[in-house]
């Protein structure tokens, strides 16, 4: 397993990601946040990518800047949830590392984190802890 506090992102970003995904998602609050804001990026990632083939150009720009900023929503409000988190997490290295690692936890590595019960583990160990 790669060390999760590494910037050393082999042998692959998404899994340099999850290997410290429970590392970065410790914080019961910071698990809420997630699980309410991660179908909110999703779904305004979709708004953005599909409102060219919607239909009208006012609808476009309507669907598009509806998209995008649920996007902003749903990145403002993870970015105060990992700020409670006990380990911060590791700086994006520039503009294309921070798009690659938010579009790779939104659609692959929280889904995984539910789906493997990672969530769920997090969510147990947050209520001993207190």
């Amino acid at each position: 397993m790669a060390d999760a506090t590494s910037t050393d992102r082999s042998p692959s970003l998404l899994a340099w990601q999850w290997s410290g995904y429970p590392t970065f998602h410790a914080d019961r609050t910071n698990l809420v946040i997630h699980v309410l804001t991660q179908p909110l990026f999703v779904m305004g990632l979709v708004s953005l990518v599909t409102s060219p083939i919607a239909g009208s150009l006012v609808g476009v720009g309507i669907r598009a800047g509806g998209g995008a900023a649920s996007m902003a929503v749903a990145m403002i409000a993870q970015g105060r949830g990992h700020a409670r988190e006990g380990t911060p997490p590791i700086p994006f290295a520039g503009p294309g590392d921070a798009l690659k690692r938010i579009v790779g936890e939104q659609l692959v590595n929280f889904p995984r984190f539910v789906l493997s019960g990672g969530f769920a583990r997090a969510w147990r160990a947050s209520a001993d802890a207190r």
